[in-house]
């Protein structure tokens, strides 16, 4: 069985919203060991291929795979790419007690979740952005 090339788009929002409630959670709390949850499922997704989080979404999912909205599974993984950096600045940030600079990194993430989950991805936009600027420099070679 080949594996999928795109992922559900309930288990690309599922992901969205641990990140997001992990930032709230961790601003509320003070705990910057919960950024841990999804910072390391981000960071396994982007090196592994395999995001725990919407491993175990899918076994949630009622209808088949193919009837979801399809997501670029490539550019998720530059989203969890972006986002785990970070998730990764923002918790070494808060590990030193540099609160302003953790609060930063974190609030770019909730930001950007926040904005995805409302339908506009701003890592797609960047990546869009980032190809054009090839593009355009390759043309000019």
């Amino acid at each position: 069985m080949s594996q999928l090339q795109f992922i559900p788009r309930p288990l690309v929002r599922l992901n969205q919203w641990i990140i997001l409630l992990s930032v709230l959670l961790t601003w509320i709390t003070a705990n910057a060991w919960v950024l841990l949850l999804p910072l390391m499922a981000n960071l396994w997704g982007v090196l592994v291929g395999v995001n725990p989080i919407i491993k175990v979404g899918k076994v949630f999912l009622r209808k088949p795979l193919s009837t979801y909205i399809p997501e670029d599974k490539q550019q998720q993984k530059f989203n969890s790419g972006i986002a785990s950096f970070c998730l990764g600045i923002g918790w070494l940030s808060y590990m030193l007690h540099w609160q302003l600079v953790g609060h930063l990194f974190t609030a770019m993430v909730a930001i950007a979740s926040s904005i995805a989950i409302a339908g506009f991805c701003i890592g797609c936009f960047v990546q869009f952005q980032w190809k054009q600027w090839q593009y355009k420099r390759a043309q000019k070679v």
